[in-house]
């Protein structure tokens, strides 16, 4: 079976529910155990997802929603909270001194960790075990967090500042990853939970903004962290958001992925070839999801599984849907896969979803 999955955004789930995604969403944890309970509610309510009559559990991390800020947090970096809105790293934009001053933190005493740690404890307690996980981000995302826009040049000028930084943010991912790790048994179902239809075990690295630098500045720049990070925590996986995954075949394919996020837009066929053995997870567009009507959503989803040319080792999802889309958009996405998977194909029909 080819594996469906949806993650709504913040204001998705604000606007539907009135979940609010102020502080205590995501360290109180009465709060969490009480919105990971409703969320899950919804989601078999609406779409069928999960069971009807779900029981409290012992989440340290939501799993229904994407994007992190531990990490950013814990080198300093400033996290905006807002009713509708993930958390939100303000960059540092630190200079070049204070970059160079930076070092990987005392995990276990410095915010949010430290609460959050604790807040283990109390759930082992209570429940015998703890469920979920933090997402880590990855090298360059949590490096621009802290140097900001000017990492872009120094990427190329300064290779003493971005060793310096790259070994300080695997250093902390690693030791952050193996706390989580030791008391759930996962690092980043709060990444993408589409690795448990693999390896729940998988570590999942955030490469967004790995996109916008070319491939050969990635492998002589940052690679070699991200081998460290892909060793210390293997199985390894990587997330990449951006549609032009099939270019950075060669320097991926060199952490052995087990699993890859494909990024919208990325060519499919050349994908599956290049990747024969990870797991390829196709994410549909959110904005198309919004603004294309149904009929379209299901082309969109049924193409996109035949340009991969698989039925195994593959899954779809899309992530972090707006407030406003359609119920039957996602619902079009399951039933593309669905008749993909039975030999099907729904007639086409054009048109648009009114705003």
């Amino acid at each position: 079976m080819i594996p469906v999955n949806v993650v709504f955004s913040p204001d998705w789930w604000n606007r539907r529910f009135g979940i609010s995604f102020e502080e205590p969403f995501y360290l109180d944890l009465e709060t969490r155990i009480a919105n990971d309970l409703l969320m899950r509610r919804a989601l078999c309510e609406l779409f069928g997802i999960g069971t009807p009559d779900p029981k409290p559990r012992p989440v340290i991390g939501s799993r229904h929603i994407a994007g992190g800020f531990v990490m950013p947090a814990l080198l300093g970096v400033h996290i905006r909270f807002k009713e509708g809105q993930a958390a939100w790293p303000v960059p540092r934009n630190l200079d070049r001194d204070s970059a160079m001053e930076l070092r990987v933190p005392d995990v276990t005493n410095t915010w949010p960790m430290n609460a959050l740690m604790a807040q283990m404890e109390m759930l082992e307690l209570r429940f015998g075990h703890v469920t979920g996980d933090l997402n880590t981000g990855g090298l360059f995302n949590n490096a621009m967090e802290l140097r900001g826009n000017d990492l872009f040049c120094d990427l190329k000028e300064d290779p003493e500042l971005t060793d310096h930084l790259f070994a300080v943010i695997a250093e902390t991912i690693v030791t952050v990853s193996r706390c989580i790790r030791r008391r759930t048994g996962t690092t980043s179902m709060a990444v993408n939970r589409s690795i448990l239809s693999v390896d729940s075990s998988i570590h999942l690295t955030s490469n967004c903004s790995v996109s916008m630098i070319a491939p050969a500045l990635y492998e002589s720049r940052i690679l070699p962290y991200e081998m460290q990070v892909a060793k210390e925590l293997a199985p390894f996986g990587i997330h990449h958001c951006g549609g032009n995954l099939q270019k950075y075949a060669d320097q991926y394919n060199q952490v052995d992925p087990k699993f890859l996020d494909v990024g919208f837009g990325s060519d499919l066929e050349k994908c599956s070839r290049l990747f024969p053995s990870a797991f390829l997870n196709l994410r549909m567009s959110p904005v198309h999801l919004l603004e294309l009507s149904e009929s379209q959503v299901y082309s969109e989803v049924w193409d996109a599984l035949k340009a991969c040319g698989r039925t195994a080792q593959v899954g779809v999802c899309c992530i972090n849907m707006d407030g406003m889309t359609p119920d039957r958009n996602v619902t079009a996405m399951f039933q593309a896969v669905s008749d993909f998977e039975a030999g099907t194909r729904r007639p086409a029909s054009a048109g648009r979803t009114e705003s």
